[in-house]
């Protein structure tokens, strides 16, 4: 393509702006960037209390994080922040360790069953269902894989493999098919109580490309990466470091596509560009787009989580000595329940704790977000943790995504297939996952591929 072309990249998350790195490390200089908000990052958000800044959307990352150790190598930085640490509690507030054998006596057989089912799974991935672990969806539902290596020189590779096919199923099915149901008290931790749905529910896809083999086992063993400034401050870095900066506060009131060129309005001006990368939710796409039937169609499809994170200060006397997940509020009936409480900085107590709860499932009624705050309020005085003044809230539109029926239709293969067919180009969360790193690989690819 012509590197002089005019591009217009609607958000200023991790997508967004890393599309903007690696267009520009194409030789691409006309480019925009439009954000919303008042600030980049999207669900990236690192507030300020006190001196250091705390998490409300993303905290951590691992090494095999490779888009955002490219971010890092442009900027010139790396991770610099407080090492993670954590405990369990059970529903009643009482500390367990869940998978210490020395101290589950009783359970030793079903741990010793649970380590056999985690090896049998890392087996069927690099053999039965080879090519699972590529970013992006495309050709899954008809059985091959196509894509880029999830290594640090991400070589192109491509194959045919049915199996993978059933990563349409959702996630609980695809266990019990392979017979190793018990991986999900392991897969649970980084997956639900981070917002991303219930295994009954999600396509085993999204589970498995987000919590690869190498990413789980660096989660459960607590390999992970942070950054003293925040998750936040990873895409602050690179907005600064880009040639140009995202455009804060545009809102967009209409795009057309006519004539071979984009037109977008925003903030009461026309403006004229020659290709447009939409990572804003696609499900929105339609209310302030020329849409046409096939995006409105397939657009339609996508749901999300109801994902509740909320920041509050404690009484000294109250104040959690670690972070603490409850693994039995990650479960289908808990819906609205606190799952995680974090606590970020080891050596200060006049910090804020933040809340991680899930208020909705498909099938049954989405909990009022009122209600679900006064759920977990009051699971903080059942964890002996309770909140002394709540300082912040976030309501996510969090984890797009289409569900197991759409999912094996071949959705992700027709929209792929729609790429560039209206000078417009599809990236953010829905086209791979919610998690920064998976978006910003999505960027990258999708400028290697088209660009």
């Amino acid at each position: 393509m012509d590197t002089s072309m005019k591009i217009c990249i609607i958000g200023a998350g991790p997508a967004g702006l890393s599309a903007g790195m690696y267009l520009e490390k194409k030789g691409y200089r006309n480019y925009t960037i439009l954000e919303a908000r008042d600030h980049v990052g999207g669900k990236c958000s690192s507030p300020e209390y006190n001196g250091r800044r705390y998490e409300m959307g993303a905290i951590m990352g691992v090494p095999n994080y490779y888009a955002v150790n490219d971010v890092e190598e442009f900027c010139g930085f790396t991770h610099d922040g407080p090492s993670l640490i954590r405990k369990y509690k059970d529903m009643n507030g009482n500390e367990i360790d869940p998978f210490n054998p020395k101290k589950n006596v009783t359970r030793i057989p079903h741990l010793l069953a649970l380590k056999k089912q985690v090896k049998k799974l890392g087996e069927l991935l690099e053999t039965k269902y080879k090519g699972y672990d590529l970013n992006g969806h495309r050709g899954v539902a008809e059985g091959r894989y196509d894509g880029f290596a999830q290594t640090p020189a991400r070589e192109r590779v491509s194959g045919e493999n049915e199996n993978l096919k059933d990563l349409a199923l959702p996630f609980s099915r695809f266990c019990r098919l392979n017979g190793i149901e018990d991986v999900q008290e392991i897969w649970v931790g980084p997956y639900t109580s981070f917002g991303y749905g219930y295994f009954d529910d999600i396509p085993a896809a999204y589970v498995l490309k987000y919590l690869d083999f190498k990413t789980a086992m660096n989660f459960f063993k607590l390999n992970l990466t942070t950054w003293k400034d925040g998750t936040q401050s990873i895409w602050e870095r690179l907005d600064a470091k880009l040639t140009n900066h995202a455009r804060l506060n545009s809102h967009i009131t209409s795009v057309e596509r006519k004539d071979g060129k984009v037109y977008v309005t925003v903030n009461g001006e026309t403006e004229e560009y020659d290709r447009l990368i939409v990572t804003s939710p696609l499900q929105y796409f339609p209310d302030y787009a020329d849409a046409r039937d096939d995006e409105k169609e397939y657009f339609s499809k996508i749901d999300y989580e109801r994902y509740d994170v909320m920041a509050f200060l404690t009484k000294p006397e109250d104040h959690p000595d670690i972070s603490y997940y409850i693994f039995e509020n990650m479960q289908p009936e808990r819906y609205g329940h606190l799952m995680v409480y974090y606590r970020r900085w080891r050596d200060d107590i006049n910090q804020p704790i933040t809340t991680y709860a899930l208020r909705n499932r498909p099938g049954h009624p989405e909990i009022p977000y009122d209600n679900c705050k006064a759920t977990v309020l009051h699971d903080l005085e059942v964890m002996h943790n309770p909140a002394d003044e709540v300082i912040r809230e976030e309501d996510w539109y969090y984890f797009p995504h289409i569900y197991s029926d759409d999912y094996a239709a071949g959705w992700y293969d027709k929209v792929e297939a729609m790429q560039g067919k209206y000078n417009t180009y599809y990236a953010g969360e829905i086209m791979s996952f919610g998690d920064m790193d998976e978006t910003a690989e999505y960027s990258r690819e999708l400028v290697e591929r088209f660009f």
